[in-house]
């Protein structure tokens, strides 16, 4: 809990550093949710962008990514527990499909429901063959909406996680376990924007779990900077400002023992003044510490810090 508080605490210090030099602040929409003009006002149907900015530190945030990991895992089981260290390619596809948006009286806000889906794998990379060791698929219904400066998530989605292949066929310890993990999860997030500073809390609940001992409440919180200093423009055609989050997750059995994630880099992007905004790429140093956010291995501990590149939709 004291990493966790430090590095908020950093966040705070920066937010208040990047504003003060830039003299401004960026609107509720920093992130850059991609709303056309022409699709602003009304009911849209089969909408472009979203009225809720995706959670940029987030292991299973709606984006796509590919990044290069080294970290250290605890594997935890009632008989045996080993500590190994292993380097890991960890890739997402993940996308989300509006259906369907109300436009508020103010540009950007109003109410969207849509379709999401997506899956999280993570690749061995000590192997000779580079063996999967596992998979998350997710699927979800998500309600999101804004008025302002306040934005939200309602969601209903599903998990369920698979073991490689040739992960389980590895006679080598730590020896795989496979686990029958799936659930369905009720989710609610509350976000505000304060100028460059967001900050963002809720939870989910667990309706229906497998194995019956995964946690039925998770606690979910998190900030996210993004100072209007521009480090480096393409004229145009893109700006490219520098971009810092947290994440943490706790669930009701571990409050003790949060998972928390960080992330910092840069965040690239088409300018503001362009009808809509496109994908956001993003360059991320990462560092993560807590319970395994790969289903499979949610009873392990692990740790790990390396570098990617992602997108959000």
């Amino acid at each position: 809990m004291r990493r966790i508080g430090v590095v908020l605490a950093g966040l705070l210090a920066w937010v208040a550093t990047a504003q003060k030099a830039s003299g401004q602040s960026l609107p509720s929409t920093a992130c850059g949710v991609g709303i056309p003009t022409a699709e602003s006002s009304g009911y849209v149907g089969l909408p472009q962008g979203d009225v809720f900015c995706p959670l940029v530190a987030d292991p299973k945030a709606v984006r796509s990514f590919a990044s290069y990991l080294r970290g250290r895992a605890t594997k935890l089981n009632p008989t045996t527990q080993s500590t190994f260290d292993t380097d890991v390619g960890a890739v997402g596809i993940s996308d989300a499909l509006g259906l369907g948006r109300w436009n508020g009286a103010r540009p950007n806000d109003g109410v969207q429901f849509a379709l999401s889906a997506g899956v999280f794998a993570q690749f061995d990379l000590g192997s000779s063959s580079y063996d999967l060791l596992n998979a998350d698929y997710v699927v979800g219904l998500p309600i999101t909406f804004r008025h302002g400066a306040v934005s939200g998530r309602a969601r209903i989605y599903h998990q369920s996680s698979h073991l490689g292949d040739e992960f389980l066929l590895r006679p080598d310890d730590p020896s795989p376990s496979r686990e029958n993990l799936s659930f369905e999860a009720v989710e609610l997030l509350l976000s505000l924007d304060m100028g460059a500073l967001r900050v963002y809390g809720g939870g989910e609940s667990l309706i229906n779990r497998s194995p019956a001992d995964l946690e039925r409440h998770v606690l979910h919180a998190g900030g996210e900077l993004r100072p209007a200093t521009v480090l480096f423009s393409l004229g145009s055609i893109a700006s490219i400002r520098p971009i810092a989050a947290v994440d943490v997750k706790a669930t009701s059995g571990n409050v003790d023992r949060p998972a928390m994630s960080a992330t910092a880099g840069i965040d690239i992007a088409r300018r503001v003044e362009l009808d809509r905004s496109g994908r956001r790429w993003m360059i991320l140093a990462q560092y993560y510490s807590g319970p395994s956010p790969y289903g499979q291995f949610y009873r392990d501990d692990i740790r790990y810090y390396g570098l990617g590149v992602s997108f959000n939709p």
